[in-house]
């Protein structure tokens, strides 16, 4: 690493939220590492386990402008990305920017939406740019979506197309809090509080430098081989109705990249691969035998019976 003040800055934003979101240092470690690795992140889990606070925490700790739109049954796409309207004075329209013009859009509940709304957010996360009225407007720099989802066996919510949920660099579960983390938070009170007094440890200017170098991190060919011997696993696997896309492999080496970026290393090892595999693929993998993805331990199956190169 060329500086020693960023891996303590790093830790520096991964202890503040920590004291936020109480339990949770693996899925904030996962969540920093899909920025670093210029991703978006889903998260899918029960209401009320701290979804949308850590978006807003990880939001402010680094510096970035936020902005939040809760999805609804009945929501249009313009009311992501933004209308013209008639500007009388200049006799010609003009463009109001929607939310999703923001460095971090937290795109809560997405799956309440339907698919036609949904698929305004393709392009986006895609090209980081957006096309309206027949011209294409760049979106800020950096820009991380964040969605949230509840569990589709829930009323009211519509299954993300596996082409946005491709657009998802790392899928995480928040899950209940261990039984410390729990009665820390009964006794302290909630959290949401805390987040006006959060201070930023960096700014965007100085986030984009870091994302360049996570990209940067040296992976060896042995590394390479091991990470095509997961993916190939993946294809040949009965248990998964289709294997992992090449577009899917280039984000689980980004995704290790940055793990190993946090940890302070030069190189990736196995174990930072091992690490991020489950975010990066089970939302990828549908289950043969049922019409659901797969599960965090599908894929720890996985690792186990693909040896270390």
């Amino acid at each position: 690493m060329s500086s020693t003040t960023k891996p303590s800055t790093i830790a520096q934003v991964i202890d503040a939220a920590n004291q936020v979101i109480l339990g949770k240092d693996t899925q904030i470690r996962l969540a920093l590492s899909c920025l670093l690795a210029r991703g978006h992140l889903l998260i899918e889990d029960l209401p009320g386990v701290g979804k949308t606070t850590l978006a807003h925490t990880l939001a402010r700790l680094l510096g970035l402008q936020f902005s939040r739109i809760q999805f609804t049954s009945d929501m249009l796409p313009a009311d992501v990305i933004g209308i013209s309207i008639y500007d009388r004075e200049r006799s010609d329209f003009r463009f109001l920017p929607g939310a999703l013009f923001s460095q971090v859009l937290l795109a809560d509940e997405i799956n309440r939406a339907t698919p036609k709304t949904q698929s305004a957010l393709l392009e986006a996360m895609e090209e980081r740019q957006v096309t309206t009225d027949g011209q294409t407007r760049a979106l800020p720099e950096p820009f991380f979506v964040i969605a949230t989802q509840n569990p589709s066996s829930q009323i009211g919510t519509f299954a993300l197309p596996e082409s946005q949920l491709d657009r998802f660099l790392l899928r995480i579960e928040l899950g209940y809090p261990d039984h410390a983390a729990e009665r820390a938070l009964l006794e302290g009170g909630g959290r949401r509080e805390q987040l006006p007094t959060l201070s930023a440890c960096f700014s965007p200017d100085q986030l984009i430098p870091l994302q360049r170098e996570a990209a940067a991190v040296h992976v060896s060919p042995a590394l390479l081989d091991y990470v095509q011997a997961l993916v190939e696993a993946t294809r040949a696997s009965a248990q998964f109705v289709h294997g992992l896309s090449p577009r899917a492999a280039l984000a689980l080496l980004a995704a290790a990249r940055a793990w190993a970026f946090i940890d302070g290393r030069a190189m990736v090892l196995p174990e930072d691969v091992q690490a991020v595999l489950p975010g990066v693929a089970a939302h990828r993998l549908r289950l043969a035998n049922s019409a659901s993805h797969a599960r965090a331990e599908d894929i720890v199956k996985l690792i186990r019976a693909v040896a270390v190169s």
